[in-house]
C-alpha cells in the first residue's frame, strides 16, 4: 500500500524551491520508491501529469543527469533579429525619417502604424508580422503611442508657449511621471 499523503506532505514542503526540471526528479524518485503503482499513486497526490512523471524518470535514468539545463535543447522559436539579422537595421532605416518626440526626453515614437511598418519589411523580403514589429520597436526604445497634445512640426518650446497655463502642467507633469517609470540607461 503506497502512502500518498506522505508523497502528498513531501512534495508540498519543497515544491516552492524547485524549478520545472526540479520537481520532475522529484516526482521521479517517489515514483521509484513506491514501486509498482507508484506512477498513478503520485500523479494523484501530487497533481503533476503522468507523463510529466513519466519523462522525469527517464531524466533519472540518463547517463546525464548533472546537466544545468531546466528544459531540452531547441526550445522555442528564436527571435526574429536572431534567425534574420537585417531585419533590425531595416526596421531602423524605415522609422528613422518618421521619428517624432524631443530626443532630449525619454519618450520617442513612430508616425507609421505598425501595420504598415510590416508590409514594408514585408516588401524587403522579411517574414514578419505588425506584432513582432511592435515588441521590436520597443526594444529600439520607442513608445507604443504619441502624446495625444502631439502638433506636427512645432518644436516642445513653441507648444510650450502656445499652450494654456493647464496643458504647459500637463505637459511637465507627463515628462515627469514618464522619467519616473523608465529604467535607468533607456530612452
Amino acid at each position: 500500500m503506497i502512502d500518498e499523503n506522505a508523497i502528498r506532505a513531501r512534495y508540498a514542503a519543497v515544491k516552492n524551491r524547485l524549478d520545472e526540471r526540479g520537481r520532475r526528479l522529484f516526482v521521479a524518485a517517489e515514483k521509484a520508491a513506491a514501486g509498482y503503482g507508484g506512477t498513478a499513486a503520485v500523479c494523484r497526490a501530487t497533481g503533476v501529469a503522468r507523463s510529466t512523471i513519466i519523462r522525469g524518470a527517464k531524466d533519472l535514468l540518463a547517463v546525464s543527469s548533472s546537466t544545468a539545463r531546466v528544459r531540452r535543447k531547441g526550445a522555442g522559436r528564436p527571435p526574429t533579429s536572431k534567425a534574420d539579422p537585417t531585419v533590425l537595421d531595416d526596421l531602423r532605416r524605415l522609422v528613422e525619417p518618421a521619428t517624432m518626440g524631443d530626443p532630449m526626453r525619454p519618450l520617442l515614437w513612430v508616425s507609421k502604424s505598425r501595420e504598415k511598418l510590416a508590409v514594408a519589411l514585408r516588401t524587403m523580403n522579411h517574414a514578419i508580422s505588425a506584432n513582432t514589429v511592435g515588441k521590436m520597436l520597443i526594444a529600439l526604445g520607442y513608445s507604443r503611442q504619441s502624446l495625444p497634445r502631439r502638433r506636427p512640426g512645432s518644436t516642445a518650446r513653441r507648444r510650450r508657449a502656445a499652450a494654456t497655463p493647464t496643458e504647459t502642467d500637463n505637459f511637465s507633469i507627463s515628462t515627469v511621471r514618464s522619467s519616473r517609470f523608465r529604467r535607468p540607461g533607456n530612452r
